[in-house]
């Protein structure tokens, strides 16, 4: 996240309205601090939502528009878990949706980010449920397995969409 770094507009605005308490021993914004903060509160998240989705938005905009002004593209990718959440679908022609099960997303969460159950659920709690993701997208890849063979997965469904 780019506005977690000191003097971006993010990382201001985020310490102007929660504080130094989710600035880390780095100098950074404590993502794991700010996440515990947020997700105990709908207010909090809210307010955080209001702070970073317009500069989310604005610098996935100004990407896809270079990509595309550049040329010689056969398509731009733009992960964005908060894809729709936001609003944005208009941004994208295709959404592409992962759907794992609850209980693999747990341990993946705690491997990766050290999160236990509670905090995993308190997060997927907030957000759309799977279900709504499923709703609204052109493709859904069942994320069961490896990691491997989710790349797997993922390869042939580019090759067999993306044109040449």
């Amino acid at each position: 996240m780019r506005s977690s770094k000191p003097g971006k507009p993010g990382f201001d605005a985020i310490t102007a309205e929660f504080g130094a308490e989710v600035v880390g021993a780095d100098g950074r914004i404590d993502r794991k601090k700010l996440g515990a903060l947020v997700f105990a509160d709908g207010g909090k998240l809210e307010r955080l939502n209001a702070i970073v989705h317009p500069l989310i938005r604005a610098e996935s905009d100004r990407r896809i528009r270079r990509a595309r002004d550049a040329g010689a593209v056969r398509a731009v990718v733009v992960e964005a878990a908060i894809l729709l959440e936001a609003g944005w679908r208009s941004l994208v022609d295709q959404v592409w949706v992962i759907s794992a099960r609850r209980e693999d997303v747990v341990e993946r969460l705690a491997a990766q980010r050290g999160m236990d159950a509670s905090e995993t659920d308190a997060r997927m709690a907030k957000q759309m449920t799977d279900a709504e993701r499923r709703s609204v997208a052109d493709v859904v890849i069942e994320n069961v397995g490896s990691l491997d063979e989710l790349r797997a997965r993922l390869t042939g469904l580019w090759h067999a969409m993306v044109p040449r």
